[in-house]
Order: structure tokens, then sequence, then C-alpha cells
């Protein structure tokens, strides 16, 4: 896309439209229609034969502007071709701010043709583009609903993402599952009309450092028998958002070509409701020898995943990092755009948050505080699947999945919304990437590609 042929966005900060080294009759103009570089403010600039020459696009106070602010003159700008100028920071995060910000889920009905922009002279165009790539890979598949998006439908999405990108992939389906001994993936999903599975995917140099990533692959969650409100299911279609969002970060792990062994595994299931659904005060054995009571069918993320944990554990990772929309108690303490991060690293639960800062993809660390183990206690089993009380929902549901994991050098579980209840700049409301950024930028300092 030729710069000659686009239409200029001049990024001005708040206070700051003497700087921007506008043509007297632009400012003049910006002046007179009391543009002062207003955080959000696009205003067309006129041209000849009152053609739109170009747009100013107010960025706010520097003080706080987040890094993808440039999303709100993606999502309002007409269609068409544009560049930037002005005072924009880091070229990659600006260009990715517009780009998300321009975002459209056009599966099932028309839409408005969104604006594109040429990426900046000093921006690496191969780096913008993976990270937005990777960022509508995963709300592409939260947003579509669970009659396109089933078990057997997600797997072969997973399959064609695999293939595309040169990825090992194989599957363990239905009752292959107890004999694989992955028994509360296929306990938690075996009620379905469609059969649980789990997938496994790997790929890069043997001798690399080994990083895998599990994602939460819940298809439709109704709660089970413990079943949840008509209310409560509405958005349920986003209960795979910890898959979506695993593969959105694979994508961009191996678009870059880190220095990584990356393998990912994705249990995949719908909680269903049927006559031979799991029930509460079930006991089930786990993959890690583990019997776990079940105290509400509705807490069946932790067990899928509690499977596929402990399989990613027995090969004793360098990293392992897992995604999931697992508690709405994350939510209650941390709201819609906060992710809650646990490690058993605090070092490396402090980098991701400092990463997530820079690319604007916010974490915040929360304790896997021991005291609470006691919550899940058991009178028959060793642990319970829901804890006591109503109290910490989501470091109980940590404290759960940390008895899985034994011999990963360093773990991190990320509870995730994968939802934008209201639109903000860079994520359009609906289904959007929780974390991939962050991680992503992690990664890539830790195992550049060589």
């Amino acid at each position: 896309m030729s710069q000659v042929q686009s239409l200029p966005v001049i990024v001005v900060e708040e206070g700051r439209l003497d700087a921007a080294s506008l043509a007297p009759s632009w400012h003049a103009w910006a002046r007179a229609n009391g543009f002062a570089g207003q955080r959000g403010r696009l205003l067309a600039l006129p041209g000849e034969a009152g053609a739109v020459e170009g747009y100013l696009f107010g960025s706010g106070e520097p003080a706080a502007r987040p890094a993808l602010i440039l999303g709100l003159a993606g999502a309002n700008l007409p269609e068409g071709d544009y560049h930037l100028e002005g005072t924009y920071g880091d070229p990659v995060l600006a260009a990715v701010g517009f780009r998300l910000g321009a975002y459209r889920f056009a599966r099932y009905r028309k839409t408005e043709p969104a604006p594109r922009l040429a990426a900046p002279a000093a921006a690496d165009a191969a780096e913008i583009d993976r990270l937005v790539e990777a960022a509508v890979l995963a709300r592409d598949l939260v947003n579509t609903p669970s009659n396109d998006l089933g078990p057997d439908a997600f797997e072969q999405v997973i399959r064609d993402f695999a293939s595309a990108r040169g990825i090992s992939v194989s599957a363990i389906v239905g009752d292959d599952l107890l004999a694989a001994n992955f028994p509360m993936i296929h306990a938690v999903g075996r009620a379905a009309a469609q059969p649980p599975r789990l997938l496994d995917l790997s790929w890069g140099r043997e001798s690399d450092p080994k990083v895998t990533l599990v994602g939460k692959g819940v298809t439709f969650d109704t709660g089970g028998l413990d079943i949840k409100t008509a209310t409560g299911m509405l958005l349920m279609k986003k209960d795979m958002g910890g898959a979506a969002n695993v593969l959105g970060l694979a994508h961009a792990i191996v678009s870059a070509g880190l220095a990584v062994r990356l393998r990912v595994l994705i249990p995949i299931v719908e909680n269903a409701i049927a006559g031979d659904a799991f029930r509460p005060g079930d006991v089930l054995t786990s993959r890690k020898g583990l019997t776990v009571e079940i105290g509400n069918t509705d807490a069946e993320g932790r067990l899928i995943l509690a499977d596929a944990l402990a399989l990613a554990d027995e090969e004793s990772p360098d990293l392992l990092i897992d995604m999931a929309t697992l508690t709405g108690a994350a939510r209650v303490a941390l709201g819609p755009d906060l992710p809650a991060l646990y490690s058993t690293d605090d070092s490396l639960a402090r980098d991701l948050m400092a990463a997530g800062l820079r690319a604007d993809d916010p974490l915040w660390q929360m304790p896997l505080w021991s005291p609470y183990d006691s919550m899940m206690s058991s009178k028959i089993a060793d642990v319970n699947n829901a804890g006591s009380g109503g109290f910490a929902g989501s470091i109980t549901a940590a404290l759960f999945m940390r008895r899985f994991v034994s011999r990963a050098k360093a773990w991190v579980h990320l509870d995730i919304m994968a939802w934008a209840p209201e639109a903000r700049p860079g994520r359009p409301q609906g289904g959007t990437d929780h974390g991939i950024r962050a991680v992503y930028g992690l990664l890539k300092h830790r195992y550049p590609a060589i």
C-alpha cells in the first residue's frame, strides 16, 4: 500500500496541537472546531472541492494513554487506506491497536468494511501481522457459537491450524481417553452428543527449551447437573476462550520462529446433561492418580485441565502455561479487563506483568495461598473440585490445579474472561484476546529466534 494513495491519520497529544506541524489551514480548521487532541476524537481535514484529505486523531494525555489508543481510530474511521503521522509512540503497538480496533466479526451478518492501515515505516510489518493475526484468531473462535464450534468442528479447526503451520497434531477421542488414562476429560464430556477429546500439538527442535501451553476447550457449558441459570448460559460459547487464546499464542510463537520446543494440549469437551452425565458426589480418579470428589459439576474446567496438566508435567517442561475461562471469582476480584495470573515463580510473574503493561495486555498476580488448600478437603477422596464456603474461588481453583504440576520448572495459570463486555481501545465488544501479547513478549525476550 503506497502512502501516496492513503490518507494520513495525524496523531496529536492533548494540548499539543501547536507542536503538530500542521499546514496553516488545517491548524486553523482544528482551532475552529475545538480540536485539541482530546482522547479518541477524530476530525476530518478538508481539501479541495470538499474532499477529505486526512484526519486528526486525539490520543489524549500521554500519562493516561494506553498503547493501543489507535484502536479508537480503527474502530471509527470509514473504509479506506490510511497511514500514521504525528506522535504515536511504539510504531508496532500503534499499528496493532489500529487494526485490532477495526476488528469485525462478519461470519453471520454483513458488516461495514474496515479501514486499512499501512505499516509505519519504522515498524516490523511481520510483527504487526503476527500479533494481529493471533488476536483475530482467538476472537473469531470465541465469537463463534457452539452450534458451529462443537468438539468435532473445533478439532477440525485445530487440525487445519496445525497443517497450515507445519505443526504435528494427534487426537485421543471418546472412550480411547479411558484407555489412555484421561478419565476426568472423559467424565466431563461423555454426556455430550459429540465425544470429548484431547488434541496434542508439537513444533520446534527437540534440543530447544520445552514450552508447553494448555488451553481449556469447553465448547459449551450448561453447568452439568448443577445447571446454570439461563442468564448464566448466555455467554458459555466463550468457555473455550482459553484454548482460543492458546492457539493465538501458538501462532505468534511459530510465526516468529522462537527457539522453543512447543507443545500445545487442548482438552475439548461439551459439559452437557444426559443420562450418563457425571454427578455431584461422584469420585473420579485423575490421570495423576489423585481421587477427586465432585462438589459441583459446574467446576468442570479444572477437571479437564488437571488431566492435561498432568500429561504436560510428565516431561518436565521448562515452562508450563495454561489459559482458562475458569472462574467468575476472578472477574469479581479484578474485573473483565485484568486476567488473574498465578505462578510458582514470582520472578516470572513479575516479568509477565511487565511484558503485559508494555503491550497493553495487562495481567495481575494473585497468590497461590496454601492455607486455602483446606477449603477443598474431602472426607472420602484426596480433594474436592469445588471450594467450600464461597470464598477465594479463583485462588482455590488455581490451588486445585497446582496439585497436578510437580515436575515443570515453572508453571503459570491465567484465569481469563476472553470477552469484552464493553468496547475499549483495541478491543471491540465481544470475544477477545487476553494474555497473548504479554506471554509472547516474554517468550520472545527469553527465547529469541535464531
